[in-house]
């Protein structure tokens, strides 16, 4: 056969199929709902380290993904109805973080995929059956709080001059809380401490909460990670503590950047980065179940000097020489 006519063959050819290859469908933005249990000011921080994570991997927000967000206002009910409205929406997958919002948006489903931005223990929570084998529809990164609950008790007792009376502000409510709770009394009573346990489930409750801290004589307080009514407050705890002189422990470094003295834990920004690993896995085919959860890699202890002159406190060398970041 004749070159010319070979070329003019393939060019029909390819003109032919050419409407065929226009038509075809783009690719599918990926839908991905977000539930902060907090506000969106509380949480904006956390929301840039997600979409960090992404671009680092290739996504460009509006092109390749958009994002459902929402913001429960630390409000329980408000949570639930947050997660039931995201999965109403059919998105790809939820990523949220503390025990709270996890266990709203479980409850709405076992099929839709669930990436854990921050989880204080999700076996012990329930959440998953294994670190390394999910086994549902749930996976993401652990703060692993609980185990931390020692090494904070024993880092406020190095700072914390002839200390024997410790208050514990949490919510019983949620289930990492009290495992946070056990560990913390637990490592109490090794220690010779006593902890006095504060409850704090709602905004409202922080006037009582104080008034118990130092009407029952505290002499320092611990505020664990899974309470989001604590997180959006944490200016408000700052303020009581500094007030009082009371040397305060908190799990989250975002207590000790609005004027608390201490945190001992992961960076929660990190873990909502390393969240994002998890949504591209999934995106690319990955089952949940089959997802092992992730441990945080590193802990760091804050320490806020401001705070300490004005409680008149003196963080001892052979702390500060141990921390990660000091605020001076």
């Amino acid at each position: 056969m004749n070159k010319k006519i070979i070329i003019s063959l393939l060019t029909t050819a390819l003109l032919s199929i050419a409407p065929f290859v226009g038509a075809q469908q783009p690719k599918k933005i990926a839908k991905i709902g977000v539930l902060f249990p907090s506000t969106s000011a509380a949480a904006s921080h956390l929301l840039d380290a997600f979409k960090q994570g992404l671009r680092e991997l290739g996504y460009i927000e509006g092109k390749t993904f958009v994002l459902e967000l929402r913001y429960g206002e630390a409000r329980t009910e408000r949570i639930s109805d947050l997660a039931r409205e995201l999965v109403g929406l059919k998105v790809d997958m939820i990523v949220t973080g503390t025990d709270v919002a996890i266990a709203a948006v479980k409850r709405e489903t076992q099929t839709i995929p669930i990436v854990m931005g921050n989880s204080s223990d999700p076996v012990g929570t329930g959440f998953v059956a294994s670190l390394a084998r999910p086994g549902g529809n749930i996976t993401g990164v652990s703060s692993i709080s609980p185990e931390l609950s020692g090494k904070r008790l024993e880092l406020l007792r190095e700072v914390v001059p002839g200390l024997s009376r410790v208050a514990f502000l949490w919510n019983p409510d949620v289930r990492g809380a009290v495992l946070d709770y056990n560990e913390t009394e637990g490592a109490a009573r090794s220690l010779g401490l006593q902890v006095q346990s504060v409850e704090v489930v709602r905004a409202e409750d922080f006037d009582r909460a104080f008034s118990a801290v130092t009407k029952e004589r505290a002499q320092a307080f611990i505020m664990p990670a899974a309470n989001p009514v604590g997180f959006v407050n944490r200016g408000q705890i700052a303020s009581f503590a500094q007030k009082n002189r009371l040397p305060s422990m908190y799990a989250q470094s975002e207590y000790v950047e609005a004027g608390g003295l201490m945190s001992y834990g992961p960076s929660t920004a990190d873990l909502w980065r390393r969240a994002a690993t998890y949504v591209d896995k999934i995106l690319k085919g990955r089952k949940p179940a089959d997802l092992p959860v992730e441990r945080p890699m590193k802990f760091e202890l804050v320490i806020n000097l401001k705070t300490a002159k004005q409680i008149g406190l003196t963080i001892p060398p052979e702390v500060l020489f141990r921390a990660t970041k000091v605020i001076k």
